[in-house]
């Protein structure tokens, strides 16, 4: 058992060659694959390959590169949306003040809208954050004493610091192929102590394709390539690791359980 907590496979790269895609993934073990949208013209494709795949699940939700784009996209929205049997999860949004191709005021009232949608569903949010740490902690914080919420840091490449803070708030993180690359040594550092009952393990695909296949297109089957690496890293069994993240996945996306 191995779970893709985060991959977009309606991104042109893996959509061309969605079937063959999945099928690449189950040969490696992969029994599960998150979905994740990143604006609301995705929507309907996003849902139409969990409906197609059972072992495909689905989240909506806004990227903090699309908050200027879509301002009607409230609350009630995505609470409406996330009714559908398919969507497990609220997001991706956040924060990321790296591109800043929103505005971070509006960023940050489409985050505050995702998580008044996971308080008001029990669904848990996805949170990208990038070069905006003390702001996502803040909001998390500030949100989290409103009302109570689930959620995970998806493709966690932030400080250590974070990493403790994010744990005690009750949020899960997400390591990405990144862990594998040579530059990675903070993120190394940090994967070695994460508790293996609060970790996920993700491709992110089409992006970030980890070593052996850096630099290709990213897709679902390399999540066991990360694995490999996460086992060999923090030196536990991969079947052993496997398992925990998978039942962590299951534990954290509560309507994906078997």
């Amino acid at each position: 058992m191995l779970v893709d907590s985060h991959c977009h496979l309606n991104y042109k790269r893996l959509a061309e060659q969605q079937g063959e895609v999945l099928d690449r993934a189950r040969a490696r073990g992969v029994t599960a694959m998150l979905n994740i949208a990143t604006r609301e013209s995705e929507w309907d494709d996003v849902l139409a390959a969990a409906e197609a795949n059972p072992d495909v699940w689905a989240s909506v939700g806004i990227h903090p590169h699309d908050a200027d784009h879509h301002p009607d996209v409230d609350t009630a929205k995505l609470i409406e949306r996330a009714a559908h049997p398919r969507v497990v999860g609220i997001g991706e949004t956040g924060l990321d003040y790296y591109y800043d191709k929103s505005d971070r005021v509006r960023q940050q009232d489409s985050f505050r809208r995702h998580i008044h949608a996971s308080q008001a569903t029990g669904l848990p949010i996805i949170v990208h954050t990038r070069d905006a740490e003390a702001d996502t902690l803040a909001l998390l914080g500030e949100e989290m004493g409103r009302a109570a919420f689930t959620g995970v840091i998806h493709c966690f490449t932030a400080s250590d610091d974070f990493a403790r803070r994010a744990l005690e708030l009750g949020l899960i993180i997400s390591i990405s192929g990144i862990v594998t690359f040579k530059n990675a040594a903070d993120l190394q550092a940090t994967a070695k102590w994460l508790p293996q009952d609060r970790l996920l393990i993700e491709t992110d695909s089409p992006f970030l394709a980890p070593v052996p296949h850096r630099g290709k297109t990213g897709e679902p089957a390399f999540v066991a390539d990360t694995l490999a690496f996460l086992a060999t890293l923090r030196g536990e069994d991969q079947e052993t690791l496997a398992a925990a993240t998978s039942a962590n996945f299951y534990k954290l996306f509560k309507k994906a359980a078997p």
